[in-house]
Parts: C-alpha cells; structure tokens; sequence
C-alpha cells in the first residue's frame, strides 16, 4: 500500500465535534483535489455536504459504537442515474483509491486513535452502493491499525 504524505491531508472540524469527541455518530467526509493531490477530511456530527462534488467521488464515514457490531461504516457512491463515468471504472477506482482515503482519515484525526486506540481495532465497512447488482456489495477494508502511517 503506498503511503500518503501528510503534508497534503487537510482537517477540518465541525458541528462542536473537538479533536477527540465525541465518538459514536462522529462522521467523515473525505474529498481530494485532482490538481494537487490534496486530501480533505471534513469531521463533524454530519457529513460536509457542501464538499460534495458534481463528480461524486468522495467517501462518506461513520462511526457506529453504541451497536451491537462496533464499526467504522462508510458509504461510496459507484452510480445511479446522475453519476458520471462507467460503474465498472468507478468501482475499481474506489477500491484502488480506499487505503488513501482511509489512510487520511487516520491522520486527519491522529488525536482521536492516540485518546482511544481500541478504535484502532474496530473493523471497517464499506457499502457501494450501484444499481448493477455485482458492484453494489458491502466491502470489508480491514482496521484503522492498517491505515496509519
């Protein structure tokens, strides 16, 4: 897994949400720049709708502790009837391209796993979602401790 610089992972906290709470209903946007390479990750207690492109390909998070399955859940959007792009290229850009986004996550929010490092165990899920049946499937990515860099 190629590793991401941190120099080009931006932060942004929202919603009251500080650096290491509060968990549970804790969302992430994360979205990049073509140009430059640049990660954004957007944490708050809603996803940053606002950073949401046209192209739709950022990838959406949220913990879920207080569940009977603790998990980091997260959501991409492969297709439907406004995405540009062919499902089959977006879904395998969208597995390529999840270690970095996941990798962002574990930096942007470094404070969080150094306060809580079970989080660091947690098993993450994410859903593509597609209206053609093979690309629409939930995906095991592993956990944060994969992701650190």
């Amino acid at each position: 897994m190629k590793k991401i610089n941190p120099e080009k992972v931006f932060t942004y906290y929202r919603d009251d949400v500080t650096k290491t709470s509060p968990i549970d209903g804790r969302k992430y946007t994360v979205t990049h720049s073509d140009e430059t390479g640049d990660l954004f990750v957007t944490i708050g207690l809603n996803f940053a709708e606002d950073k949401i492109s046209a192209a739709r390909d950022e990838v959406l998070l949220k913990w879920r502790i207080n569940s009977q399955k603790p998990m980091l859940y997260g959501t991409v959007l492969v297709d439907n009837k406004d995405t540009i792009g062919m499902p089959s290229i977006r879904n395998a850009i969208f597995i390529k391209e999840m270690p970095t986004a996941l990798q962002a996550v574990r930096y942007a929010d470094r404070a969080l796993f150094e306060k809580y490092p079970q989080l660091d165990n947690i098993p993450i899920y994410i859903k593509f979602t597609s209206t053609k049946p093979k690309f629409d499937k939930l995906r095991y990515f592993g956990t944060m401790r994969l992701y650190r860099i």
